[in-house]
């Protein structure tokens, strides 16, 4: 499943791969992943919880659509309302969908509130800065290199000056 994931999400160009070899799913992508599995486990879990609850003589989950409403509201944390589960069952179906439920709803709300707002990613950031560091670190090697063959080029011609004057104060003295 994932390689068929891998081969879609590429030939639809859901994703851009920035200069660090880094993917970068395009917002639109991630939002309609994330909305498309909040209607799955809300189907899921509702026929789940239905089965549950079915049958008990006090129910208040009596239909799908009873069943679909409860995991709506569970995942939303509005509250259940009338319809809530009686059974062991339904109770903790609906708890794991509370719990699925707030974090793909806090997830799309945080993706919202990032595109309405214009918050930056500080993943990307922090790259961009990692790889201008890594410039401004190779280029300070450069230059201390260069230094350091500056300093043996000064040090040589002072030996050499320093020479040159003891020779000269040698001839003038003998």
């Amino acid at each position: 499943m994932p390689i068929i994931f891998q081969r879609v999400t590429k030939s639809m160009n859901y994703y851009t791969i920035d200069d660090h070899g880094v993917k970068n799913y395009k917002t639109r992508y991630v939002f309609l992943l994330a909305l498309l599995a909040m209607i799955l486990l809300v189907c899921f879990f509702g026929y789940i919880t239905l089965q549950f609850e079915q049958g008990h003589p006090e129910a208040t989950v009596k239909t799908y659509a009873d069943a679909i409403w409860l995991m709506l509201m569970s995942s939303t944390t509005i509250g259940f309302g009338r319809i809530s589960p009686v059974t062991v069952g339904g109770q903790a179906t609906v708890m794991v969908m509370f719990v699925f439920g707030v974090g793909i709803m806090g997830g799309l709300g945080a993706l919202a509130a990032s595109k309405i707002l214009g918050f930056s990613d500080t993943n990307v950031k922090n790259r961009e800065l990692r790889s201008q560091n890594a410039q401004i670190i190779a280029r300070l090697i450069e230059l201390e290199k260069k230094i350091a063959h500056q300093d043996q080029t000064v040090k040589s011609a002072q030996q050499t000056i320093e020479r040159a004057m003891d020779d000269s104060s040698n001839s003038k003295s003998g």
